[in-house]
């Protein structure tokens, strides 16, 4: 077990130099109002400065096309990366949602602190969940360890978990993140 735990110690000292952890998430949406309502009304997040007007790209950076158009606004959502939201308006924009199974589908998740409230909470405000909670499995199971998904109106799809007592794999190792209860 010695030798594990110096295995994965070296391994975490031999990646990027300097690396503290996530700073911030950026997402391209559709709509910049409407999904800044909904991170700001239904999950509690504060607007924290917006890039506007509308700016470019002109050298193809990130391979946005020059004639692209730009919104930029950040949230902070509490303990954790905040959040960059981008607004494009481009010629050769792709305006589909990747599926969950797709390449480039993905989710976040934010914890709470009690599941049924929150689920509660979501369906107050007309939220779309895939089905209801669910109980972690394997390294992820523990004593009320839960989890939902349930998507933004343009289709983004978001996680709720909350682990109050661990999860199992934190019998092996640190837990991986835990909530800031100063910062709530």
């Amino acid at each position: 077990m010695q030798a594990e735990a110096s295995n994965s110690n070296t391994s975490m000292e031999s990646g990027l130099p300097g690396m503290c952890g996530i700073e911030h998430i950026g997402l391209t949406v559709p709509n910049l109002d409407e999904a800044t309502e909904f991170f700001v009304n239904v999950l509690g997040c504060k607007v924290v400065y917006s890039l506007q007007p509308a700016m470019r790209y002109r050298d193809n950076y990130l391979d946005v096309h020059p004639e692209a158009d730009r919104k930029i606004r950040t949230l902070s959502c509490r303990n954790g990366a905040h959040f960059e939201l981008f607004e494009f308006v481009s010629p050769d924009q792709n305006k589909r949602m990747p599926k969950f199974s797709d390449h480039g589908g993905c989710h976040i998740a934010f914890y709470v602190d009690n599941m049924d409230v929150a689920i509660a909470y979501l369906k107050s405000k007309g939220v779309t969940l895939f089905g209801e909670k669910r109980y972690g499995e394997g390294p992820e199971a523990g004593r009320d360890a839960t989890f939902v998904h349930f998507k933004t109106p343009w289709g983004l799809i978001l996680e709720l978990v909350s682990y109050p007592y661990g999860r199992a794999y934190e019998q092996e190792q640190p837990p991986m993140w835990q909530p800031d209860r100063f910062s709530l």
